[in-house]
């Protein structure tokens, strides 16, 4: 992990200042509007593991979803990154996000490390049991909260150039969801309720991110920016140190 920030930095070098300021202060303003969506799928979730008629919901879609099971598909493993991922490859072909690389990556960090946080604090509070009893850690689903995470970045980078990308990490981020439960992994509640802690976690870091900057930014040399980007890998939690010149 550590070797990979210092690439990051090696790249982010190749940079001058003017090109790593953030236009027009581009950034997302606080709106308790912009909570209504993730806040009503977060409560589904949590309402429904003390609700008798939702969790018999659940029961009813697992015996849909086992008769017409004929394999498993681990495509989840990997979709559950590519919302993400698409931001940089985009960025990679010349088409230009809201923010340059080492903005996006800073509000990236901090997305995953805050839901990174909430997904495994509920997942040791609730202790859910899977659909196929393989463990008591399935609520909330963190592949769908990382994939909506990712769509909504992919959708706040670029619904200014065109609407589709985001539609398009929003249905990636949805069929995701739709494989945990074909794979007998989560139930709706718990990919519900990931896709609103995805969600809400990539605003909370576009809100934060001015003050994030400021918190690490060097005032020792107005031309070099030093920043330290938290990530959560699931199991341990640090920080990776970006010094750009």
């Amino acid at each position: 992990m550590f070797s990979s920030f210092v690439s990051l930095a090696q790249t982010i070098k190749t940079y001058s200042t003017d090109s790593l300021r953030i236009e027009n202060n581009k950034q997302i303003q606080y709106n308790a509007k912009q909570l209504i969506i993730p806040g009503v799928l977060i409560g589904y979730g949590i309402i429904g593991i003390g609700s008798d008629q939702l969790e018999a919901f659940n029961f009813e879609i697992r015996e849909e979803v086992k008769e017409n099971i004929d394999r498993k598909f681990s495509i989840d493993d990997f979709s559950q990154y590519t919302p993400a991922a698409a931001t940089y490859a985009l960025q990679a072909f010349g088409i230009k996000g809201k923010n340059n690389i080492r903005d996006k990556t800073i509000i990236l960090a901090s997305s995953y490390l805050i839901m990174g946080l909430t997904v495994n604090s509920l997942k040791k509070i609730t202790k859910v049991e899977r659909p196929d009893g393989s463990g008591f850690n399935s609520f909330p689903s963190g592949h769908t909260a990382t994939a909506f995470m990712g769509a909504e970045l992919l959708y706040q980078e670029y619904k200014d150039t065109s609407i589709w990308y985001g539609i398009s990490g929003y249905i990636v981020a949805t069929g995701t969801g739709a494989f945990r439960m074909y794979n007998n992994r989560h139930w709706l509640t718990d990919v519900v309720a990931g896709a609103g802690i995805g969600i809400l976690s990539t605003k909370a870091a576009y809100w934060l991110y001015p003050t994030i900057n400021k918190l690490f930014a060097s005032k020792e040399n107005t031309n070099k920016k030093s920043t330290f980007i938290p990530y959560y890998d699931g199991k341990q939690l640090g920080f990776g140190f970006v010094s750009v010149f």
